[in-house]
């Protein structure tokens, strides 16, 4: 890949802070024109580094800023509530979504492009000027809350968590460098390669009793990505950083001998991942897929030391100590090289897919290295290369290029399912019709196609960043089944959603044809969609007690409808982390086992296990909509215990 910066694609996603020291900045008249910049840090007028940019009417998030409004925080008794320990908390909810509908008297928490806590209170919004009053919690401690594989991003806590010798990896906190994450700029590794000090910010490890200093690719107020030298010991030791002559709090830091992380398009530890094909160097997407029998590279780092230097780029670049196993959609693959890239901390692994790999959109791709199992990312794989086909979405990738390439777009969910769990069935429909406005649609990448598998994971403290949705109103929305109509009612706290609890058996055993009917309302049109469900599933092996993550999981089943799929789903927590896996299987099998190296990502602990099947999805259209599916099926659910 000629873009460097591409491969050192970091989520910019909110944590969780520790409170620290704070410095107030504050004032009762910040007056904004309409489209203006402004920092928070400073709460002055800026034409780079802002916080928000309010075009008269919005105020938008700019850089790695994020915001949050609630009506249930209001005027100044909303303001006052908001104190740095609850925005260190409610910095979870934040997303860089736009905030509309400002008026007098509307609270704002935000953290800064600096890392600071702040809030703003809306005194007026005359003529597209916006006049608040403000608060910026200034922090004046270096902190550290999480250390991560740069591409994995595994979560601290987890089973397969752990940083690896010559692994790119991020620190994240407060007050870290001179420069807000948006200022940053990535370091050359051309010799003398990237430096052990930048914007002020240097890193120590220590484990036992070794102390290593990673060189540093950049580094901003509340993220640093380094690498960790080769000669690094393995073990549990500690991680600081000294920026302005103050030295963080020591962060525990598990290295282990290899960890790799997997690269992918948006940063985010998981969906489209990146692969280029081992000839041409061309990046294979959804409407570039690949062919089984090919040739491809993976992209990621924490394969292990390779002996290669950690800071300076090298043109004769050396294999890891040991071959990590890669399964492609379950099936094993063929691994030619693992190791340095030339990049210090950046892995290829240049691996044939396998003939016999099933083909999808988002077929699963999973690296293993004795007991410590990678992120799990997707690739789009078919017969011939080209535009992928997923037969359990019903989609081709041209469609999907066209939903991911959405930052706006209105969509309609018709849902009839029945759910067995602690004995217990009951049945329910729901139609949910919104508006969804992102500053990144990775979302619908996330698909993960028939015969594989996919985990993901987040750590008690981690947050994630949410788009922006808006209700629609579709009218009066009526479900018809075997057993009669009922009407669906709305939710007067969440516009755009329509719900119903019908009859336990209002799916039969037997199945049958059911319709969701829609009058239209004054965000959506009239529509009528159908779907017919025979011959239902059955779990027949659901008094699951005990789940052995090392042995894998096998599920049986009888019935599904024809030409179905099947979902098998499960989480488990711990003290610190959870995780959760999706399968997906045909229902015709009538069985599939969840591999070990799924499972070992998942903590040990209490959870949940099931298994859902639903007829093909139908898609429906409906002035307003951009994208309308209906879904039938049925769900049983059970709460194992993960050793």
């Amino acid at each position: 890949m000629s873009n460097v910066w591409n491969r050192f694609a970091v989520a910019f996603v909110s944590v969780v802070f520790p409170v620290a020291a704070f410095a107030d900045i504050s004032g009762t008249q910040l007056s904004i024109s309409a489209n203006t910049s402004v920092s928070m840090d400073t709460a002055t007028t800026v034409t780079s580094g802002a916080d928000f940019l309010w075009d008269g009417s919005k105020l938008t998030p700019q850089g790695s800023a994020i915001a949050f409004s609630n009506a249930a925080l209001s005027g100044m008794t909303g303001y006052n509530t908001l104190t740095p320990a609850l925005l260190s908390q409610f910095s979870g909810l934040g997303s860089s979504s736009p905030i509309t509908g400002l008026a007098a008297n509307s609270v704002v928490g935000y953290k800064t492009n600096g890392g600071n806590f702040g809030k703003l209170l809306v005194t007026s919004v005359s003529g597209g000027t916006l006049v608040v009053q403000y608060t910026t919690y200034i922090s004046t401690t270096t902190t550290i809350t999480q250390i991560q594989n740069n591409y994995g991003l595994i979560a601290p806590g987890l089973p397969n968590y752990g940083i690896a010798p010559s692994a790119l990896f991020i620190i994240r906190g407060s007050n870290l460098a001179s420069i807000p994450i948006s200022s940053a700029t990535l370091q050359s590794s051309a010799s003398p390669g990237i430096p052990l000090t930048l914007n002020g910010a240097s890193i120590s490890v220590t484990v036992n009793g070794t102390t290593v200093h990673p060189g540093i690719y950049y580094a901003g107020a509340t993220q640093i990505a380094a690498v960790l030298p080769a000669n690094t010991p393995i073990g549990t030791g500690t991680l600081t950083v000294t920026y302005n002559s103050a030295t963080s709090n020591a962060a525990s830091i598990l290295v282990v001998p290899s960890a790799l992380g997997l690269d992918t398009y948006y940063g985010s530890g998981s969906g489209l991942g990146v692969a280029t094909n081992a000839t041409t160097g061309a990046l294979y997407n959804y409407t570039n897929s690949i062919a089984p029998g090919t040739t491809i590279v993976l992209w990621g780092s924490g394969a292990g030391a390779t002996g290669d230097s950690d800071i300076v780029f090298t043109t004769s670049p050396h294999a890891a100590s040991s071959l990590p196993t890669i399964y492609i959609g379950g099936v094993q693959a063929n691994v030619l090289y693992a190791g340095s890239a030339g990049y210090p901390g950046v892995n290829q692994i240049n691996v044939t897919v396998p003939a016999s790999v099933p083909t999808g959109c988002g077929v699963s791709v999973v690296a293993v290295n004795g007991s410590i199992v990678s992120n799990t990312i997707t690739l789009p794989i078919n017969v011939g290369g080209g535009v992928c086909n997923d037969p359990l979405t019903g989609i081709n990738g041209s469609q999907i290029g066209t939903l991911t390439g959405k930052s706006n777009y209105n969509s309609g969910v018709l849902i009839l399912i029945q759910s067995t769990s602690a004995g217990k069935t009951i049945s329910g429909a729901d139609a949910i019709f919104e508006n969804v406005q992102t500053t990144s649609s990775s979302t619908v990448s996330g698909i993960t196609s028939v015969g594989s598998c996919s985990v993901t994971s987040q750590a008690t403290i981690g947050t994630i960043t949410i788009p922006t949705i808006t209700g629609l109103d579709a009218g009066t929305i009526t479900v018809t089944g075997p057993l009669g109509s009922q009407t669906l009612t709305t939710i007067p706290t969440l516009a755009g959603d329509y719900i119903a609890q019908l009859a336990s058996g209002f799916i039969p055993a037997s199945g049958g044809s059911f319709t969701f009917t829609g009058t239209g309302g004054k965000d959506v049109g009239s529509f009528t969609s159908s779907i017919s469900y025979t011959n239902p599933l059955n779990w027949t092996n659901s008094s699951i007690a005990t789940v052995t993550r090392a042995s894998g999981q096998n599920i049986t089943w009888t019935g599904g409808a024809s030409g179905s799929f099947v979902y098998i789903g499960g989480t488990s927590s711990s003290s610190t982390a959870s995780a959760s896996f999706v399968c997906y299987a045909p229902a015709s099998a009538g069985s599939f086992t969840v591999p070990s190296y799924v499972l070992l990502a998942l903590p040990s602990g209490n959870g949940t296990l099931g298994i859902t099947n639903e007829a093909t999805p139908v898609s429906f259209t409906a002035s307003g909509l951009d994208y309308g599916t209906m879904i039938v099926g049925v769900s049983f659910s059970i709460s194992p215990n993960y050793q």
